[in-house]
Parts: structure tokens; sequence; C-alpha cells
């Protein structure tokens, strides 16, 4: 006979030592994010980015980033008569994001905005709102991105300027000019040649109408489909050409863009991959025939600093998910954020995501002023972007692997969300330009603008004096540079150099900007060499609680 328990004695399944949700949290709640936006000109907005923060920790927008990536957009070619639409459908969590960050001025906002400092709001902004979902990120990037680009064509820009800039978001395909606001996407790579973009073979045909054409080819990663309007590139008669291209043309036809699949994506799933295909597809010329590549640098420029951004971005939501987890779970004997080597991993990520966080700030100043007509801000823009792009996407991977086992088996379940950002991390370091190409492109602005490395040191040498370890890393640096003579050296030496770089702009920063305890324990460990392989190995000197302190949001009242 089955014996009957009584019932205090049947509970199987009570639920103890498990962390509560962080949500409802505070995503701007970052003493590094707030300081820097009010170092580079833009802490009018400290409020705006707070309002922002709560509202991206909110426990709304936090389930909308979860549906987002869970229902993943869906293609449709075909209407049910047998007419080719070419459209992809978005669960209205996804709409519900990228409606927002539109609204904050998360697009192309601040080209409208003549107040110093707007592109670093734009930034700051992003780095809170991206707490929620990266995908949607792409499309108000590439947005971001296509202004000056197309200002390269003034009479194109006087129809689409104000519609890009605009803080509306309106879903769906239609006469662009029928629009309150647009969204920009781009159309550059193809299956043969990846970021060398000059053997495309997408070919331009002109037609009677002066400036326009009509492409033909196959583009192989084209982000966010729905986009309203894209810059492509492609090869006109007098060689590589950017082009306008309209899902809509402006008699309400649609113009030929055949989505032939979306990709298939280890992360970044809540948005779509497409590979479309032109057929006699319109395209307005931006910019003279021949100089495609020259039209979209800027272009590339504003998206690589992107780039960063999410970086730094996933890394600081990655922090802040672990440390609430470990403020909460309780191991032998004691809570994990008592345990003295979790509590020196914790301070190493932190570090890590400092130093992110502040460069990125930094390079958004620059990318202001230089947009203003700061010459040596231009200078030190183009080559500390690229840098940046290099170190801060290729250290994301790992930071966020370290953050997810800071949570052990419940970080590796999707319901903790630490694995869909364990997959966007990789993305970074991969889209604007793989780790080899920012690394030659650092190699390209040395020696085709000298004016960018000076602009580097000069920045460097606002530091000089600070610390011994940094002014040490500096003199190895000008003696890397020195001794790098034939460019089959200097090549297969880029990536040493681009690191060395990264490490000491940071360094430079933390030391003049970051309290004493994280720019000593930065410069000991990155640029002094006392550290091991892995993050947690932040040697004894090192003042944790100071760093842990200053890092980590206030979760631990929560029961």
């Amino acid at each position: 006979m089955v014996p009957i328990l009584a019932p205090e004695q049947s509970a199987t399944h009570d639920v103890t030592n498990q962390a509560p949700v962080l949500a409802p949290y505070d995503a701007a709640d970052d003493a590094a994010l707030l300081e820097g936006l009010r170092r580079e000109g833009a802490g009018r907005a400290e409020e705006d980015i707070r309002r922002l923060g709560r509202l991206a920790g909110g426990e709304e927008a936090q389930e909308w980033a979860g549906q987002a990536d869970r229902h993943e957009p869906e293609l449709r070619t075909h209407d049910r008569f047998g007419n080719r639409v070419d459209e992809v459908e978005f669960h209205p969590a996804w709409h519900r994001l990228l409606g927002t960050a539109v609204a904050e001025g998360l697009a192309a906002a601040p080209w409208a905005d003549d107040r110093p400092g707007a592109h670093v709001v734009r930034t700051a902004g992003g780095l809170v709102w991206g707490h929620t979902d990266a995908g949607h990120g792409c499309p108000t990037s590439m947005t971001y991105a296509a202004v000056p680009a197309l200002r390269k064509q003034p009479e194109l820009a006087a129809v689409y300027e104000p519609l890009l800039v605009s803080r509306v978001y309106e879903p769906g395909l239609r006469v662009p000019s029928g629009k309150r606001g647009l969204l920009a996407g781009m159309g550059m790579t193809e299956k043969q040649g990846g970021s060398d973009v000059r053997t495309n073979t997408t070919a331009a045909t002109p037609t009677a109408e002066p400036g326009v054409y009509t492409l033909r080819g196959h583009k192989w990663f084209t982000s966010a489909p729905m986009c309203d309007v894209f810059l492509v590139l492609a090869q006109a008669p007098g060689g590589l050409s950017c082009f306008l291209v309209p899902r809509i043309l402006p008699d309400g036809s649609r113009n030929t863009f055949r989505i032939q699949r979306l990709k298939d994506k280890l992360g970044n799933r809540s948005n779509a991959s497409s590979e479309p295909e032109f057929d006699r597809t319109v395209a307005w010329l931006v910019g003279p025939e021949g100089q495609g590549v020259k039209t979209i640098i800027e272009m590339v420029n504003c998206t690589r600093l992107d780039c960063v951004m999410m970086s730094a971005t996933l890394m600081r939501k990655t922090l802040v998910e672990a440390g609430h987890h470990t403020k909460h779970r309780g191991a032998f004997g004691a809570l994990l954020i008592d345990q003295p080597l979790m509590r020196n991993v914790l301070a190493d990520l932190a570090l890590e995501s400092e130093a992110a966080t502040t460069l990125t700030l930094r390079l958004a100043g620059a990318a202001d002023r230089a947009i203003r007509g700061d010459a040596q801000e231009a200078a030190f823009r183009r080559i500390a972007t690229a840098v940046g792009k290099y170190w801060v996407t290729k250290r994301g991977p790992a930071f966020t692997a370290e953050a997810l086992e800071c949570l052990g088996g419940n970080g590796y379940v999707e319901e903790s969300g630490m694995p869909r950002h364990y997959r966007e991390a990789p993305l970074l370091s991969i889209w604007e330009g793989s780790g080899n190409v920012n690394a030659l492109d650092v190699l390209r602005a040395l020696g085709r603008a000298p004016e960018t490395g000076e602009a580097l040191f000069a920045e460097l040498a606002l530091a000089h004096g600070a610390d011994a370890r940094l002014d040490a890393a500096v003199v190895r640096l000008k003696d890397q540079l020195r001794g790098l003579r034939d460019q089959q050296g200097i090549e297969a030496g880029a990536r040493r150099l681009v690191e060395l770089m990264a490490l000491a702009l940071q360094g430079s920063l933390l030391v003049r900007h970051a309290p004493a305890a994280v720019a000593d324990a930065f410069c000991a460990t990155r640029l002094g060499g006392d550290w091991g392989h892995s993050f947690g190995t932040l040697p004894a000197a090192v003042d944790l609680t100071a760093i842990l302190d200053r890092a980590l949001p206030d979760t631990a009242a929560r029961g």
C-alpha cells in the first residue's frame, strides 16, 4: 500500500536560493556613462537618458526584447494571387522597440539638431536602450549613417533627409514622400567579395533620365529589408558607384527588390538579413560615378561607432545581469558577490566595461565635433574609431561568455537572456569589417593621412606623466611604429599594433577621468602586465570593493 504523505511532506519543488527577475531596473544607472555624457558636452540630456534607462530596464521593454528574439521575422515573397511582394513580417514587439528608438532620436535625428553634443546624446541613448534588443539597432544605425552619404547628392538629400531625421516610425511599404518618417538600409557586399566591395559585379546602366540608372545583380547581406530606401554599391560605366534604391517608386509601383531568402544567423535573430536580387531596379546616383567608396566612407565611420557602442552596451548589460545574480545567489556559506574569486571576476569585467563605455563616448564626442568642422577631432576620429571598432568588439564575446558563466547553469538556458547576448556579441566584430579589415584600415590611415597618427598621440599625451605604466606603453607604441619597415611586416604586426593603440587610448582616458582605483587597476593589468589570460586574475593590490561599488547598481534589496 502506498503511504499518503501529509501536505507539509509533499512539497518537492520549493524555489529557494534563486535571484529574482532583474527588471525593473535603471539601465542608465552607470557612473561611467553619465560622467562621459557630461564630459563630452551633452549633460543637458541627462534627465532624458535617465528616463530612457528606466524605460529600457522596465518589465514591458524587457519582455518586448524577449518576444522579438523568440518570434523571428518571416519572409513573404508572394501574395495569395501570386504577385511578387517581397515583404518581411515582424512580431509586434519589434515594431514597439523600433518605434521607441526612432521616437527617442536614436536613428538620424541628430543630423537635424544644431546643438553641440547632439551625436553624443544619441550614442548615450543607444548605450541604455540597447539593454533591450540589439537587432532593431541595425536599421536605426543604417538610417543614422545614410544621411552624410546622401548629402553627396544635394537634390536627393533635399527630398529624403527631412524624412530620415524624423522621429516618426511608420512601418509598411509606401511611396517615401507620402510617409512621415523613413528608415534607410545598405546593400554593399556580394558573395564573391564580402568586404572587398571593389570586386562587386552588380551592374548599373544609365537611363535617358540624368542621374537615373537601372541595376542588375545580387547582394549577399542586406539587413532590415523592410527599410524604405537603400544605399547600394554597383558598377557604373565610370566605376564602382553609390546609388539610392527605394522599395517603392514615386509612381507607387514596387521597385524590383526580390528577396531570395533570409539568412539563418547565429544571433541578431530579431532582425532580418536578406539576399535581394536586382533586375532593372531603378536607382538614383549618389555622388560622382566611380567614387562609391569615397561616398560611403562617412557612412562607415558612423556605423563603426555604433558597433563599438553596441559592444559596450552588451558588456554593460551582461555585467549588470551577472552582478544582480551574484547578489542573490548563495554558495558554500556566503553570497556569490562576497566570494573572493567571484569578486575578482566581477571587478575585472567592470574594468573592461568602463573602459569600453568611456572610449565609446570619447569617439562620439570626436564625431560630433568633427561633423561641426573640427579638423583635429576629424583626424582623431578617423583612426580612433577603427581602433575602437577592432578592440572593443573583439573583447565582447569573451566578456559575455564570462558574464554568462557567473550565472552558472542558469545562464546557459534561454530564459535567462544570456545566450541571446552571447550569440549577439560576435556579430559586432564582423559587421562593418572584421578585425583584419579594421586593423588594415588603421595602417591605411597612418600611411595616407599622417595627421591621424599625430592626433592619436596628441590625445595620449594629455595623460603624460600621470601613470608610468601608461607612459611606457606609449613609448612601446612609438617603437612598434618605427620598427615596422616593409609592408609585409606592417600587415603581419597590424593586430598587435592596434591592440596596443586601443589599450593605451583606454588607459589614457581612464587615468584622466576615472577614479584612481579604476585607472590604477586598468594600467596595472592591461598595460603593466600584472594580469592573467582570463577575466578574474586581477592582482591582490587592486581595490575590488571600490570598483564594484562604482560599477554595480544596487539590486541587492530585492526579495
